[in-house]
């Protein structure tokens, strides 16, 4: 053996352990073992499209099997129906009595009434169906020990997510897509234009997106599927009726001690309490199709003070006060006897619409990325973010 021969031998002996501790395949294959992991992300793209396809297709099949599913949207859609038309009903005989006995006058109230009622009944429907939907999705998969069959599958994660994400929601999306005819009718009244219409339906779907997403997070934390839908209805109460008194107590402990405020409570709530409340996003489009300030606009200023009126200190001013322009001033601005307004700016005269509803949209939209990334690494047993925790060193005791 020649000494340029035992010099490769002996490099190449050295060079495998390395390779091997760096986690790199060694040996004859290596190579193309090496392009054969290399994968682009379009092939990543399409494989987990092809996943999401896969379980979306399963869940779909069971859920969309027989008859049920189309009886049960037959009947909704009737009782949608009876309910629109019973609140028209109502509506014109009020506001008959109120136009001389001529409804005819009162059409776009009527149109705006049917809208308001639609909208409400089928947020409410989206808030419970949506989270009730995906409440057992992966909590059911572990009752029946099938998660770890679906986990050593050559689906990822991610499309494992997604995909009973999607196949949960595409029935409740049916639902609110078949509701769409029955609610042009409002168009036949007039006082709802069809911008209206897009955003109710835009806050719609994107709160059964968020909603869905919370219970699919909630499904993967615990076990049982009772315990997942416990955890996901008190979260749903939590973001509607529980924002609703805390806004509300807020504004007790604000307007405490004649205005001056209890601890650090003072001033308007913080709008962020009621981003994640479906119904004042719903009250905000509302108050867009309102020509005056009443209705849905007192109701969405009396709970979050969107329109911060104009405050007065501690007597009455005697006379009209100097005001740098004509209209409502934002930010607590405090009009004071002989100085007029003091600090902030000013708005033109009206009431602030379409202001609400896009943060609550963002909101939802932010907090569904957040949530599916935590399923996701609870789902997966291998990916799970593990912190390091610091090894305590015995030290060796004299021998």
């Amino acid at each position: 053996m020649s000494d340029s021969t035992t010099g490769t031998d002996i490099s190449e002996m050295t060079e495998m352990p390395d390779l091997a501790r760096a986690g790199e395949p060694v040996g004859p294959g290596a190579a193309s073992a090496r392009v054969r992991r290399w994968r682009s992300p379009l092939s990543a793209l399409s494989r987990t499209a092809g996943g999401i396809g896969a379980v979306g297709v399963k869940e779909l099949r069971g859920r969309m099997r027989g008859r049920r599913a189309f009886v049960i949207l037959t009947i909704y859609l009737l009782l949608l129906g009876g309910f629109a038309w019973m609140v028209e009903l109502i509506m014109e005989r009020q506001y008959s009595f109120s136009f001389g006995g001529n409804g005819t006058y009162a059409t776009a109230a009527i149109g705006q009434g049917i809208f308001a009622a639609l909208l409400m009944l089928e947020t409410l429907q989206v808030a419970f169906l949506a989270p009730s939907a995906t409440a057992g999705a992966i909590s059911m998969e572990r009752e029946k020990q099938t998660l770890e069959l679906l986990v050593v599958t050559p689906i990822t994660s991610v499309a494992i997510v997604l995909g009973k994400l999607l196949s949960a929601l595409v029935y409740v999306w049916l639902l609110i897509a078949a509701s769409i005819p029955l609610t042009a009718v409002v168009f036949l009244y007039g006082g709802v234009a069809p911008e209206d219409v897009l955003r109710g339906y835009l806050v719609l779907v994107v709160t059964a997106l968020g909603l869905g997403a919370f219970g699919l997070f909630c499904s993967s934390l615990v076990k049982r599927t009772q315990a997942a839908t416990a955890i996901t209805i008190f979260g749903v109460l939590v973001m509607t009726i529980g924002s609703v008194f805390a806004l509300i107590f807020w504004q007790a402990m604000a307007t405490a001690d004649n205005g001056r405020g209890s601890g650090p409570i003072k001033g308007a709530p913080p709008q962020a309490i009621a981003y994640l409340n479906p119904f004042l996003a719903q009250v905000d489009v509302l108050c867009g199709t309102e020509t005056t300030f009443g209705g849905w606009c007192s109701i969405e200023n009396t709970l979050m003070q969107t329109q911060n009126p104009v405050v007065f200190q501690e007597r009455a001013v005697p006379g009209p006060a100097p005001l740098i322009d004509p209209g409502f001033a934002r930010d607590g601005v405090v009009v004071v006897p002989d100085v007029g307004v003091v600090g902030g700016d000013v708005a033109p005269f009206g009431v602030a619409r379409d202001a609400f509803w896009p943060q609550s949209v963002i909101a939802w939209l932010v907090l569904s990325v957040g949530l599916l990334i935590l399923t996701v690494q609870f789902v997966s047993p291998t990916r799970r973010w593990r912190f390091r925790r610091r090894r305590r060193r015995l030290a060796d005791g004299p021998s």
